[in-house]
């Protein structure tokens, strides 16, 4: 469990110390929750530096936390585990039955979020067992050597000289996190617990992109050479963060390049995480984290291959209609892929147009937006490349949001190592799902809400964020975002089989001992997506069980309940009101449902 884990599942990451909302007693039981929420919360920040750098809380008291970076040793994760056991203890001394209904959802979600986190880390002690499984310390996904490059480049600012001062203090730092994860790693290795032979290698070819450049071209120096400059500081800093560099990060690379090298040499190719000590158990505990219900991987396979098939129906009449009538679905999918019209140039004037064509459909729907929500989110959102670094491992595209204190936007981050993996057809839904209404409005309307406590102001369960951006592409297709655009649509019904598909091969591979070759080959010959990004998504699950089944999970039990909703209430169903339940912030999906239940009684009797 890395820090970052434990700070999402336990459903962390806010502000600061909060004023009870309207809807909390001011006295009483009620007041006596939310400040101890507020303490938690205060707790946690204080204790990880890179979540206070992100937020922008790394100021006034908590300054001296902008030249740390968090512990990333054996100690450090039982220090958070130990942290979580004093948290439930003290929320136990709440009386429940006391609790305004506002209240009592705060408690009840970070109840569940403690009791799992506690219970799943005292039984998996490898990796990391959070709200995001991941059993391998070091991987394409996972490692500080993986994630403070980009953490320092994209959130510690630096505006004076104290700034860059604690820049190269947390440079140092780095190869303290570098050894401890290394520490970690082989700990676990000696349990038999590291990555399959296919994720060293990447992993390895990472390690080598950051060590094998000269100092002054590495990120981590050209930054703050960068920042520096802009902050209007004297010259000097770039020569001292690549004597850092030299002498203490690049040897540390070297000894986790050595241990990669080593954990290779006897690697098996087995994906699944049924292999690994309690394997199968850990499995199903990711698919209860991942999904916040009861399913096991017999479950979620069947589920898959139901809405495959459903899909799949679905797309053969649209593909058909435009002519792709040769082959399955999957096979005309792949065809379109091919097509040129669908293509942008992999060059940077290609990846340039890419950006621009997204961020024109950010705008788009950003226009459509006040039909369906009552309440839109301040932070602004911009589009950008996912950093060059990182890029051969990252996620095709992902969220980063925005800033507590305002100064850094949210981001939709889009992977652009091959245009070829992002045919145009399919970036409208994709920016709908990471973008507006998806990933943007869910976590900015939650983080924005005075309604709910900081500690659950971007708390996250998997289910409930991946399903909303999921039902965001849903809510596309059914107010015309694809009209004129079939092809568009065809992407749309593409991503929910993409999804339905993930069902398929992550039970699959971690339930059913697939291989990752046959996970590949039916992820390919179902979906039509390129084999680059198909074998990037395959990795991806092998490194992170179980994450990826919360999407179409989730996403079946957003569009059950909203349709419910409107079958109770007919004429008297507002979608704008409905969608406020965002502003109650992230929640297990069995709380989603009575939340909803109870809304639709309170709407029934207005």
């Amino acid at each position: 469990m890395d820090r970052r884990s434990f700070m999402i599942s336990a459903g962390a990451l806010a502000l600061a110390p909060s004023l009870p909302a309207a809807a909390y007693a001011a006295d009483g039981e009620d007041a006596k929750l939310r400040l101890l929420l507020d303490r938690l919360f205060d707790t946690r920040i204080d204790s990880n530096p890179e979540q206070a750098s992100s937020l922008g809380l790394d100021t006034g008291r908590r300054a001296p936390l902008k030249r740390r970076l968090d512990d990333y040793s054996a100690q450090g994760k039982a220090d958070d585990l130990a942290r979580a056991r004093r948290e439930l203890a003290a929320l136990a001394t709440i009386d429940r039955a006391k609790l305004g209904p506002a209240a009592a959802l705060d408690y009840e979600v970070v109840e569940y979020g403690l009791k799992n986190l506690i219970a799943d880390n005292e039984r998996f002690s490898f990796g990391s067992a959070g709200g995001r499984f991941a059993p391998y310390v070091i991987s394409q996904l996972t490692g500080p050597y993986q994630d403070i490059p980009d953490f320092l480049d994209s959130r510690h600012r630096v505006r004076d000289a104290a700034d860059a001062d604690a820049y190269l203090a947390r440079l140092g730092a780095f190869t303290v996190a570098l050894d401890q994860s290394l520490e970690r790693q082989k700990a676990d290795a000696a349990r038999g617990v590291f990555a399959p032979d296919y994720i060293l290698d990447t992993t390895l070819g990472q390690l080598k992109a950051l060590r094998d450049q000269p100092p002054a071209r590495t990120i981590l120096v050209a930054s703050l050479v960068r920042k520096a400059k802009e902050a209007g500081l004297a010259d000097g800093y770039g020569a001292r963060a690549e004597t850092i560099v030299t002498r203490e990060v690049f040897p540390a690379l070297d000894r986790q390049i050595a241990l990669v090298q080593a954990l290779r040499a006897k690697a098996t190719h087995d994906a699944g995480v049924w292999r690994l000590p309690d394997g199968e158990a850990y499995y199903d505990a990711s698919v209860r984290a991942a999904t916040t219900t009861g399913m096991k991987g017999d479950d979620i396979h069947r589920l898959g291959l139901e809405q495959v098939a459903m899909i799949s129906d679905r797309l053969d009449k649209i593909l058909r209609a435009q002519g792709y009538t040769e082959g399955t679905p999957g096979a005309r999918l792949a065809a379109l892929n091919r097509d040129p019209s669908q293509l942008f140039a992999n060059t940077d004037p290609g990846r340039e147009e890419m950006l621009s064509y997204i961020r024109g459909e950010v705008k788009r729907m950003e226009a459509r937006l006040p039909e369906l929500f009552a309440t839109l989110p301040k932070a602004a959102l911009e589009v950008k490349r996912v950093p060059v670094f990182i890029q051969a491992g990252s996620a095709g595209a992902y969220y980063e949001a925005a800033s507590m204190d305002g100064t850094r936007r949210a981001a939709y981050m889009i992977n652009q190592r091959d245009t070829f993996d992002r045919p145009k057809y399919g970036l409208p839904t994709l920016t709908y799902h990471e973008g507006v209404p998806g990933h943007h409005l869910q976590v900015s309307l939650s983080q924005e809400s005075d309604a709910i406590p900081m500690i659950r102001r971007r708390g996250g369960y998997s289910a409930y964020s991946e399903g909303w951006a999921l039902y965001s592409e849903q809510l596309a297709d059914e107010i015309g975002m694809y009209e004129g655009n079939p092809l568009g649509q065809a992407g749309y019904l593409q991503s929910l089989l993409f999804r339905a598909t993930r069902l398929v091969v992550d039970s699959g591979m971690h339930a059913k001992r697939w291989s990752r070759e046959k996970a590949t080959d039916y992820f390919i010959a179902t979906t039509g997506i390129a084999r680059g990004r198909s074998q990037g998504e395959i990795d991806r699950y092998t490194v992170w069980p179980g994450q990826a089944t919360s999407y179409k999970v989730g996403h079946t039990v957003w569009v059950q309940l909203r349709d419910d909703a409107k079958a109770k209430l007919g004429d008297r169903f507002d979608i704008r009101q409905f969608h406020e339940v965002l502003r109650k912030g992230a929640m297990p999906l069995a709380v989603l449902e009575r939340v909803v239940a109870d809304w639709v009684r309170a709407q029934a009797k207005a």
